[in-house]
């Protein structure tokens, strides 16, 4: 075994090789994770002049984690971590061992594993990452999803399933901070981000990079004790237990370190759920439903005083009004297009302020009745057009999605 978390006063050669290159590459991996901007002018250097990235990028990604800039810094950690291993290796050649520095080295990955999957794990469990589909989304042809878009309504669509995956994140997290219970946690982390590296990959999601990263140091702290899993699960032999090797023999310092995981784990949880109910709350229309709430679906659309027929050549003739989020709207065109609005309603005047995102306030410019919780009359100047605009609230049950739900007996696949 090239590398183990067994105390080895003699490593072999293979193993120390295998031991600078892999710290190099991770602890390079972490810090340029974090300050890779402080290096842009030579790494853009590096991605025009050696990698050949010609067109102008920006090294924020924008949500990306795939961008040019990554890649770039992906070349700049591998290179480098390589040529830090060779001339470590030619400077340190005749230390025995490792054990001490190879100890810390897997705390840190440790670590860095447990806060990513925690975090991973709680945004998937309260719903904040993965949200339930949207109303515009209900009225979106499938064939005008992006592959992302199509992984993350299924994956939105089931809050149970996005608890599921959450808590084995948490577990395989929360498994990697005893000491005795690392294997199983990694080997946890293992399976659980394959399956999202997979998922990334084959649905185009811009976190290809980091998901197999992850994968890879789990994979690290799983193989310093492969020995016993071949043993069992491969050979069918039995096993002998092992003494980790820890640099630190006082016990008072290990009774320390165990008290304080007991006080900090529990209330890392508790924080981590109080503030991803509060996050669920914030992001999704629990507790702050938009009066006027729904898809309004139009009747009779008059503009500039011409009633426009529901024809597929009546370019931007209301389809649909979507109202979902607080100070947001959305129409759907009859043709299709989807015009964004800022939508504010002032209740006691019965008016609205209705203009584009990226226009200027018109304040108060709609008029509107709403009755029976059902019907809504538009009536007012928009975009220096009159309209006038009978609309009904569409039934959202009507959509499967929506309302098909659970169920235990199915007499034949409900498949549309």
């Amino acid at each position: 075994m090239l590398l183990s978390q067994e105390y080895r006063e003699v490593w072999s050669t293979k193993s120390k090789i295998a031991f600078r290159f892999v710290f190099s590459y991770f602890v390079l991996y972490i810090f340029l994770m974090f300050c890779s901007g402080l290096f842009e002018s030579p790494f853009r250097w590096i991605g025009r002049t050696i990698l050949g990235f010609n067109y102008d990028f920006d090294i924020s990604g924008f949500g990306s984690g795939d961008h040019t800039y990554a890649y770039i810094t992906l070349f700049v950690n591998a290179v480098v971590a390589v040529i830090v291993s060779i001339i470590w290796s030619l400077l340190d050649k005749n230390r025995p061992s490792y054990n001490k520095l190879f100890y810390w080295f897997l705390v840190t990955i440790r670590v860095f594993l447990i806060v990513f999957m925690l975090l991973y794990g709680f945004v998937k469990v309260f719903q904040i990452q993965f949200r339930s589909p949207s109303l515009i989304h209900l009225l979106q042809p499938l064939g005008e999803f992006s592959p992302m878009g199509l992984a993350w309504t299924y994956m939105g669509y089931s809050k149970g399933f996005g608890v599921f995956a959450g808590l084995m994140e948490i577990v395989g997290g929360l498994l990697l901070i005893s000491r005795k219970t690392t294997t199983l946690g990694s080997f946890i982390i293992i399976g659980v981000m394959t399956q999202v590296a997979m998922m990334n990959l084959m649905f185009d999601i811009p976190v290809k990079l980091f998901s197999i990263h992850l994968i890879l140091m789990a994979s690290v702290i799983f193989v310093t004790d492969i020995k016993r899993f071949t043993s069992v699960f491969i050979k069918n032999k039995a096993t002998n237990a092992y003494e980790f090797y820890h640099p630190v023999s006082s016990k008072s310092y290990h009774k320390t370190i165990n008290k304080l995981k007991k006080i900090f784990v529990p209330i890392i949880l508790l924080v981590a759920c109080v503030l991803g109910y509060l996050g669920e709350l914030n992001v999704t229309d629990k507790n702050h439903k938009p009066h006027l709430y729904g898809i309004w679906e139009s009747e009779l659309f008059v503009k500039n005083s011409d009633t426009i027929a529901p024809l597929i050549t009546s370019s931007n003739r209301w389809r649909y009004l979507v109202i979902e989020n607080k100070g947001r709207a959305i129409v759907k065109t009859i043709d299709d297009e989807l015009l964004r609005y800022n939508f504010k309603l002032d209740t006691v005047q019965k008016k609205i302020s209705m203009y584009t995102e990226n226009g200027k306030m018109d304040s108060l410019n709609i008029n509107y009745i709403y009755k029976n919780t059902d019907y809504l009359n538009l009536e007012g100047s928009l975009n220096n057009d009159s309209i006038s605009v009978t609309l009904f609230r569409k039934n959202l049950d009507d959509f499967p999605l929506r309302s098909r739900g659970f169920h235990w007996i199915n007499e034949r696949p409900y498949n549309r």
